[in-house]
């Protein structure tokens, strides 16, 4: 479990950057970014074989989609901000 927490932690910033480039090049509807995300986290959980070889497949798609979810989620938050940081 650990190891599945770690790998999502590494994603989810790549899977940010990359639904963003999907925002900016194509026209998805904003209700379907979340599914987006966790596809793309998947996918980039089941290609990041060659640096978690020891890590089982479903277990890496297990990370690409929590990373996929966190990522939003991250978005969602630093997006909603707002006003000044308080002291």
């Amino acid at each position: 479990m650990e190891s599945i927490l770690i790998l999502a932690t590494l994603i989810a910033p790549i899977v940010t950057g990359v639904v963003q480039a999907v925002k900016a090049g194509f026209t998805v509807k904003k209700n379907l970014l979340p599914f987006v995300a966790v596809i793309v986290g998947m996918a980039l959980g089941f290609l990041a074989y060659p640096f978690s070889g020891d890590i089982e497949v479903t277990s890496r798609l297990w990370a690409g989609g929590m990373a996929g979810l966190a990522s939003v989620g991250l978005f969602e938050l630093g997006n909603q901000r707002q006003g000044e940081t308080k002291e």
